[in-house]
């Protein structure tokens, strides 16, 4: 059994005392976030799946747009995925979006369109894990249900003093057994008023994002329970939580190449892999350090070497992975002798204007951005707006698809 908080053996009472001093202070303190003016269960369930890995301040306009897009469990499940991806664009974690819809479709599918109510009926759904089951079950539904993220862990462990990686399994089993504890109290304490285990939950989250935050100067003095602190009343703050180390960054390589033929730029899908799975990109595959990019991109697309224009390189971090995309330009005459002929996927040339209603990696938005004036338009497509080019032989095809559909 972990020491501090948890082992001593606090009475119910004096542990009451802090679960309401912690209620008052975020009744006082919480910062008026739009997904905390409702109740409702779906919409919960969104922040929070947003909220994961991602600041507060870049979620709100994010949630903000796909509330106004898909504003409940059905407008979700039959939304295309592709419209689904677009309003994720910029969050990163794409499985986030794919699952949410996937869960939106059971959800309607097999319950009905009634969210459950239950930790067990939440887990039950693609992409709700312990955090996320505890979060929704208690903010939506009041429900005695302990949560804990990283914001929580930091506020406990500093609480209770409690020493080792609070992700492993001993040390997270003793957090998540104290977060219940909490809220279970809360529960009980009809003083503290309606939505108690929802203000609670909410307040420790709070605690830890505004004043209990990571480094070794937490503002202690602005800590509705700072009397109570383990760590603060040793000095210790700075001491926990006991983070194992952080993995060393890896750097990788990529040759992309953007294509123009015609005022259109050459796209692909990102079929093959579960990573930016169903998005659109400029062609990239990844290299050695050492290897330049123009000779691959040829291979692989039919592209005269000598077509290509080097643009600036784009650096960017995903996860652990510092990544470096070797950007270069070609105007080609006619489509290359290489699309449709390399790796499986999705093909499509789309015009600059195209590309705002497209799901791009973040990455590749930024590409596009970057594009010089001159290099975002060419001739008349012979194509109009409602038509598609063909990969192989450059001519058009006419029919129901619109301009965003792709060749196989």
């Amino acid at each position: 059994m972990a020491t501090g908080q948890i082992e001593t053996e606090e009475t119910d009472q004096t542990t009451g005392v802090v679960v309401r001093q912690l209620v008052e202070w975020f009744d006082r303190n919480a910062r008026d976030l739009p997904w905390r003016r409702t109740r409702d269960p779906y919409a919960v369930w969104v922040s929070e799946i947003m909220l994961q890995q991602t600041q507060v301040q870049t979620v709100i306009p994010y949630w903000t747009r796909w509330m106004e897009r898909l504003p409940g469990v059905h407008e979700l499940a039959a939304a295309p995925a592709e419209v689904v991806l677009r309003l994720w664009e910029g969050l990163g974690y794409y499985s986030r979006a794919r699952n949410l819809q996937q869960a939106a479709r059971r959800i309607v599918g097999d319950l009905g369109g009634v969210f459950p109510r239950d930790v067990a009926g939440l887990r039950a759904l693609p992409g709700i894990g312990p955090y996320t089951a505890g979060a929704i079950a208690s903010i939506a539904f009041d429900l005695p249900e302990p949560l804990l993220d990283g914001n929580v862990m930091r506020v406990l462990t500093r609480w209770s003093a409690l020493g080792g990686d609070p992700r492993s399994s001993p040390v997270n089993r003793d957090l998540w057994a104290l977060a219940g504890r909490l809220v279970r109290i809360a529960h009980r304490s009809d003083g503290l008023g309606a939505a108690r285990c929802s203000r609670l939950n909410q307040a420790l989250m709070e605690l830890g994002a505004m004043v209990c935050t990571p480094g070794p100067t937490p503002d202690c003095a602005a800590c509705p329970v700072s009397n109570a602190c383990l760590a603060r009343l040793r000095g210790e703050t700075g001491r926990f939580p006991e983070l194992a180390p952080r993995v060393a960054s890896t750097p990788r390589f990529y040759a992309t190449g953007i294509v123009e033929h015609a005022g259109r730029l050459l796209l692909r899908l990102r079929e093959e892999t579960g990573v930016n799975r169903g998005f659109w990109e400029f062609p990239s595959w990844e290299t050695a350090a050492d290897e330049a990019p123009g000779p691959l991109l040829s291979h692989h697309l039919g592209v005269d070497p000598r077509a290509w224009v080097t643009l600036p390189d784009l650096r960017h971090t995903i996860t652990r992975y510092r990544i470096t995309q070797r950007v270069l330009l070609a105007r080609v005459a006619g489509p290359p002798a290489g699309v449709g002929n390399g790796p499986a996927g999705t093909w499509l040339w789309a015009r600059p204007d195209e590309l705002e209603a497209l799901p791009l990696t973040s990455a590749h938005r930024k590409l596009a951005g970057r594009l010089p004036a001159d290099g975002r338009h060419g001739k008349a497509d012979p194509c109009d707006g409602s038509d598609r080019a063909d990969l192989k032989a450059g001519n058009c095809h006419a029919g129901s698809a619109g301009p965003l559909s792709a060749s196989k």
